[in-house]
């Protein structure tokens, strides 16, 4: 008997010593808590909010030439403190920002030595972890070949994901660009085309919240992700392709010991305002230069959305010169082939010319390089510092206010370092930077002070090829309100106000959303430069009231707010800029949307101007009542929007 009893004690304490390193940690107002584990030396972490499961028991590690940190480790405990951080940041949706979170540094012993740190962090909305890679004896350099680090999500969750393109495809062999549609209320366990998903990846845990996952912090000393599906709910980081960059590069990252990898973000709340609202890809990271000099962001125009290549010659960008004087804007975008059909000379005398008028210029360029078979010129000025830098000084001699750099190869650790070769120089010359063809950003407008903003969208080009795309224009609207622009700027290019898009407004793809949907999206879409689909002929063809309104919404932003929606469905934001708060509501539906506007962000008393698709209540002016609410309708392909004056 008493040998059965030590059996048994032996069964229960064996079981303790599983489960009793598991530490836990929580947001600084309780209702956010990580647990992290060691059972069977695997390192685990899971996340609940109040009593609900919203990433269950998910893997940890990393698999490096210096050794496998995924198996076979011992969490020896987790230091943990509170961390505040206050900062302010024109270019994102939140200009003032006070980050608070629970920090957490859970050690890992391998065979009796620490080898790595998992930080957490945990605010009141979102949870975030890196690593921290110790040398080894004397080696101070590894190659992180893999990591295992998952999120394992409640069975009953559909998706939101956007597929990652194979390399080497789509136009001129361009992907992967983060340019494909996404599917919505999808089942899990499936993996896009084959390559995982692009960042970020937006999860519904059925009736009991949402989940963003999403990475901040990379660049040129580390790869940029996708999410692989592993099976059914169990999603894992995946690395770069082999075949991106034509080839280039390794699908590894080369790193200096010791060494943090760049963060992994998980948003989660019970409805999508936390996905809307979080800072997370900017609380987490730190700038990694000072600003040469004071920078001008806001509005501005270009031709090739309208009028594509044929537009970029002197006499039109010297026209759009005068539109965008004309509209108060503070630049003009000239895109690709500038070189050939407007030539360097005159490219100085339209600098020239726009700065008498108060207008500033961006130019387009191609970012190749040996990675992808685009045409488009000017080529080989941005591949390599001697030929960037060159090209920087003329472009600072003449005055051009930012450029525009396209066709990037992928997410390997060498093009992520040309992404930050690009801004560093750019910035040594004072020259904002937009990419397109690219990747997603990563917090990078808190990291690099002279970047803008990135397309990694189906973006306003789209529109101009193919009559689907316009069709299907509101719709996806809602996706990217709800998913991509939630972590970095969308250079979006949109917000037209021709019938057609075409130079003399009367054939091509067609426009089928309303002129109040347009200037809805100019608030819903946030980039601190926006290079707005409007023509010269605007002035005099579109609506009064509608040019009215596109010269003075602002592009930088103090506050978002999210007010309701459903990704595909229809969205309602508000936004803010000062004192003046603008509701915005788009539709996507195939009925109109009914639904009652909370106006309590406004005092009683406060005359609101409406803009709406109902002709008896555009252009109008309400006063706010004591109810704070008001009765809309918004159309299929519609818009809304109610500013205080």
């Amino acid at each position: 008997m008493r040998k059965v009893f030590l059996g048994i004690l032996m069964l229960l304490c064996g079981w303790a010593s599983v489960s009793a390193a598991e530490k836990s940690f929580s947001s600084p107002d309780g209702k956010l808590t990580v647990w992290v584990d060691d059972a069977n030396g695997t390192p685990t972490y899971r996340v609940a909010l109040g009593e609900t499961s919203f990433i269950e028991s998910s893997p940890l590690g990393l698999k490096t030439n210096i050794g496998d940190f995924t198996q076979g480790l011992t969490l020896t405990g987790c230091e943990v403190k509170p961390v505040k951080d206050q900062y302010q940041l024109a270019t994102i949706k939140q200009s003032q920002v006070s980050y608070e979170a629970t920090e957490a540094v859970c050690s890992f012993e391998q065979q009796g030595k620490k080898v790595m740190d998992v930080v957490f962090r945990v605010s009141n909305r979102d949870v975030a972890y890196r690593y921290t890679i110790y040398p080894k004896g004397g080696t101070l350099v590894c190659v992180v070949d893999s990591e295992a680090s998952g999120f394992q999500l409640p069975a009953g969750t559909t998706t939101f994901l956007c597929p990652q393109s194979r390399p080497m495809g789509g136009f001129a062999r361009t992907a992967p660009s983060y340019e494909t549609g996404y599917s919505l209320d999808d089942q899990m366990g499936k993996n896009g085309w084959g390559e995982g998903y692009s960042f970020p990846c937006l999860f519904r845990v059925g009736e009991k919240g949402w989940v963003l996952i999403s990475e901040t912090g990379v660049d040129g000393n580390y790869v940029a992700s996708r999410l692989l599906n592993v099976k059914d709910g169990l999603y894992r980081i995946g690395f770069p392709q082999q075949g991106e960059c034509n080839g280039w590069g390794s699908t590894s990252a080369s790193v200096a010991l010791p060494c943090q990898t760049p963060w992994r973000t998980i948003t989660v709340g019970t409805t999508l305002a936390n996905v809307v609202e979080t800072t997370v890809p900017f609380d987490l990271v730190s700038q990694k230069y000072k600003a040469s000099q004071e920078y001008v962001w806001g509005k501005g125009s270009w031709s090739w959305i309208i009028g594509m290549d044929a537009s970029c010659n002197f006499d039109e960008q010297k026209r759009y010169i005068d539109f965008s004087a004309a509209m108060g804007y503070q630049s003009v975008l000239i895109d690709a082939l500038w070189d050939v059909q407007i030539g360097r000379e005159k490219i100085a005398e339209l600098a020239a010319y726009g700065k008498t008028k108060g207008v500033g210029l961006y130019l387009w360029y191609n970012s190749n390089g040996s990675w992808n078979d685009a045409p488009q010129s000017p080529k080989g000025k941005m591949d390599k510092s001697r030929e960037r830098r060159a090209e920087m000084a003329w472009m600072k001699s003449i005055g051009i206010r930012g450029i525009k750099v396209d066709f990037f190869g992928g997410d390997k650790q060498n093009m992520m370092q040309l992404y930050e070769d690009i801004l560093t120089d750019a910035n040594d010359f004072g020259i904002l930077v937009i990419f397109h063809g690219c990747t997603l950003p990563r917090g990078w407008e808190r990291m690099y002070p002279n970047y803008a903003a990135s397309e990694a969208v189906l973006a306003s080009e789209n529109l101009h090829f193919g009559q689907g795309a316009c069709d299907a224009e509101a719709r996806n609207a809602t996706i990217h309100a709800f998913i991509r622009n939630t972590v970095g700027s969308m250079d979006f290019g949109g917000s037209t106000l021709n019938k057609y898009y075409s130079a003399n407004n009367q054939r091509g793809s067609r426009r089928v959303t309303s002129d109040v949907y347009a200037l809805a999206t100019a608030v819903l879409f946030q980039s601190p430069v926006q290079h707005f689909a409007l023509a010269p002929n605007n002035l005099t063809d579109a609506p009064a009231w509608a040019i009215d309104f596109m010269k003075s919404v602002p592009t930088n932003w103090d506050e978002v707010k999210y007010i309701d929606g459903y990704p595909g469905k229809y969205a309602i934001f508000a936004r803010r800029a000062g004192n003046q708060w603008f509701i915005v509501g788009i539709n996507a539906e195939e009925q109109p949307l009914k639904t009652n506007i909370d106006l309590s962000l406004f005092e009683k008393g406060t005359e609101l101007q409406v803009y709406s698709d109902d002709a008896q209540l555009n252009g109008s002016v309400k006063t706010v009542k004591a109810k704070k609410q008001i009765a809309v309708t918004i159309p299929t392909n519609g818009g809304l929007v109610i500013v205080n004056k």
